[in-house]
């Protein structure tokens, strides 16, 4: 790919789910395309979603749109939780702060403020479980649904360990950074590191200025991590998703086994499971071409199919 346009994402803008403010921009190319909106994972910000792969979605057909999740990035963060790391909002009994159905809704909010009646939806790591819930409270809204790096959307607590490599998960609990630009740069790189697939060299230049770009301190912000993880849900299970669906997931990712795609897709009917080969918890430039095809893919057949959107939304 070229690089990237001076202007190549609009200004913010921020859509309101009671009382929470919710920041989303949209990609200046392709803006007359078919609505794709993209949800990033935990604790991090929309900017982690490469441009790369956006642009090659754009080239595909796609309008496409990001968001900051609540306790994340730009949008609202809300007041500590009992919870204090992930690990131990694993363990919680209930949320504290929110629930998975708030979370569902913020998405569907921002995508009113853009002005769209429905969507394709991608989401990453709990973008992913987030998106899968949008399908299952708003089926309506819900063109396309891909789900990559996630866990099922139906299960929370320690039923979410059976798909989680602790190991990694501890690891990333004991990451340890000052509250700077220099810590979230730091951070960054670590996680990145992390999260890489261990079948590709590490490129630790490429991270660095990935996270110079993009000093995001939700990277160590566990009390907002632990949130997020903590956001109950309380709907029907996955197995009710009738939107044509999509399953990503890493070969080799370090902290969501592969075993949690081949759980949803074996859940959700007719849906696709695509393993991505040399790629871990992330999404590195070897890997846009085919989630980009496939992401086209699915949207085309579901055109030719032409679904009507479920009843009650």
């Amino acid at each position: 790919m070229s690089l990237a346009p001076a202007h190549l994402w609009s200004p913010v803008r921020w859509a309101e789910n009671d009382g929470v403010r919710l920041a989303f921009d949209a990609l200046t190319e392709g803006a007359d395309g078919e609505p794709l909106r993209l949800a990033p994972g935990l604790g991090v910000n929309r900017l982690w979603i490469p441009d790369g792969l956006c642009r090659m979605l754009a080239a595909r057909g796609f309008a496409v749109a990001r968001y900051d999740q609540r306790d994340s990035g730009e949008s609202t963060h809300l007041p500590p939780a009992p919870a204090r790391t992930p690990i131990s909002a694993l363990f919680a009994q209930r949320e504290t702060a929110y629930t998975a159905e708030d979370m569902a809704d913020d998405a569907v909010t921002v995508m009113n403020a853009l002005g769209w009646r429905s969507a394709h939806l991608l989401g990453v790591s709990l973008g992913g479980a987030v998106a899968q819930r949008v399908a299952l409270r708003h089926p309506g809204r819900v063109r396309t649904l891909t789900s990559m790096a996630a866990v099922p959307g139906d299960i929370s607590g320690l039923r979410t360990m059976r798909y989680i490599r602790m190991r990694t998960l501890a690891k990333f609990a004991r990451l340890r950074f000052p509250d700077t630009p220099d810590g979230a740069i730091a951070a960054g790189i670590a996680v990145s590191r992390l999260l890489a697939s261990p079948h590709r060299t590490f490129d630790e230049r490429a991270a660095r200025e990935a996270a110079e770009r993009n000093a995001d301190r939700g990277m160590h912000d566990q009390q907002a991590q632990s949130r997020q993880i903590g956001a109950q849900w309380h709907g029907p299970p996955i197995s009710a998703i009738t939107r044509p669906t999509l399953v990503l997931h890493g070969e080799d990712d370090p902290l969501i086994k592969p075993s949690a795609g081949r759980a949803i897709a074996a859940r959700i009917r007719d849906s696709r499971l695509v393993l991505l080969p040399r790629v871990g918890h992330e999404f590195p430039a070897c890997a846009w071409e085919r989630v980009a095809t496939e992401i086209r893919g699915l949207a085309t057949a579901a055109a030719s199919r032409r679904l009507p959107p479920s009843e009650g939304d």
